[in-house]
């Protein structure tokens, strides 16, 4: 039986309301893109391209807490970047042009990047080996529990007060910090292993190649995910004339509600499917299934087949993200840790800022479901880089 500290659950709790929070404040622009664009009068390719700057700022964020995480904490560089994004969500809902919605989403960036980074960290460090992969998913599970809220807050106020509104709901996110402060310790792990330790430590040697694998593997399948996912809410609801599959607001938050769902589970069940069969072979497992489920939505035409494929578009093509979690936190000794995650995680979302621009650009000339088809070829790319991992199962954190 699992026998849970009240520190270990502590720690679990806020990072899982962190990463939950950062999800919710990131994935509200894309639930009222299509708001944005007509009242700002942006073009699909530049409203990709605001997408494209807050991943961009956000692999900067992640090397920025990620190194704060090495030198002052877990937990506090896990407070200090939940302060910057949900500070910037809210002020994007005073944005009066592109130009200053694009400060504020970069702005943004920074501290959506740090969250991950310190949060996954502290959990590792946390949590005993055994049950390590469990309490990863469980975390990385909060991220489609996010999606979900961000869908219900922009179903309840978009449509009486307006795209502004939603954007200053993500001002709360701010309320946590108040409680990590004084309920959550940083890792004994940490504190018994502190040692300043140069950047340059995560390239040399067998380090440098496995930031090198992670990194690319993680710009893969980010790239695959934040093309596919920035624009299902707009194929969702544009009308099939250009390109869409015509759900009214009520279906197509329905549909992602329930594509959310598939992910929660999906999450979750990855850390017991790879206690049982291996963290590099259920990855890859996942990766696979995401670059097949991808073509089989983008081409379905009517909202039954849509209903039923959300779910287990969620379950695999979010849920492999779990591996992600699992894997690099096992393969960095704790001294460089936060940096590692950080740079490899972020350092992924830069090689793959351009995805939302690219997919919304395709979508110009050949429509949203011919553009998915990269986001499949990227998930399989993914796939094939994790040959080049190692078995992290029940290793120890060095």
């Amino acid at each position: 039986m699992l026998s849970v500290t009240s520190q270990q659950k502590r720690a679990l709790v806020a990072a899982s309301l962190g990463w939950m929070l950062d999800a919710m404040d990131v994935m509200l622009y894309s639930l009222v893109l299509v708001a944005v664009q007509k009242e700002l009068g942006l073009s699909p390719g530049a409203s990709g391209l605001l997408m494209s700057l807050t991943l961009g700022a956000a692999a900067a964020g992640g090397l920025l807490f990620g190194r704060l995480a090495d030198q002052f904490g877990r937990a506090r560089a896990m407070m200090a970047s939940i302060l910057v994004y949900s500070i910037f969500t809210g002020l994007s809902g005073l944005a009066q042009n592109a130009w200053q919605l694009g400060v504020f989403r970069l702005l943004l960036g920074l501290g959506m990047g740090g969250e991950w980074a310190s949060g996954a960290t502290l959990v590792a460090e946390t949590w005993p080996a055994e049950h390590r992969g469990k309490a990863l998913a469980f975390m990385q599970s909060f991220w489609a529990v996010g999606y979900a809220v961000a869908v219900a807050v922009t179903w309840l106020v978009l449509p009486r007060f307006g795209w502004r509104a939603v954007f200053f709901v993500g001002v709360l996110p701010a309320l946590l910090t108040l409680w990590i402060r004084t309920g959550v310790e940083e890792p004994q792990m940490w504190r018994e292993r502190r040692t300043p330790t140069p950047l340059a430590a995560i390239f040399r040697g067998g380090l440098g190649l496995r930031t090198l694998i992670v990194t690319s593997l993680n710009a893969a399948s980010l790239f695959a995910w934040w093309g596919m996912f920035t624009w299902i809410p707009g194929f969702l609801s544009l009308p099939a004339e250009r390109g869409g599959r015509g759900l009214d607001i009520a279906q197509s938050s329905t549909w992602m509600l329930l594509m959310q769902a598939g992910a929660w589970v999906g999450y979750v069940t990855f850390g017991f499917i790879s206690d049982r069969f291996g963290d590099k072979r259920t990855y890859t497992g996942y990766l696979l299934a995401a670059a097949a489920l991808v073509p089989a939505y983008a081409v379905a035409r009517d909202s039954q087949t849509l209903l039923l494929l959300s779910p287990l578009l969620g379950f695999f093509c979010t849920g492999c993200f779990s591996g992600f979690a699992i894997v690099s936190s096992a393969l960095f000794p704790t001294v460089v840790r936060g940096t590692a995650l950080g740079f490899s995680y972020n350092t992924g979302r830069i090689l793959s800022v351009m995805a939302p621009y690219t997919i919304g650009k395709l979508s110009e000339t050949y429509g949203l479901a011919a553009a998915f088809f990269l986001t499949s070829a990227a998930y399989l790319a993914a796939a094939l880089i994790t040959t080049a991992l190692e078995e992290t199962r029940g290793k120890a954190l060095e």
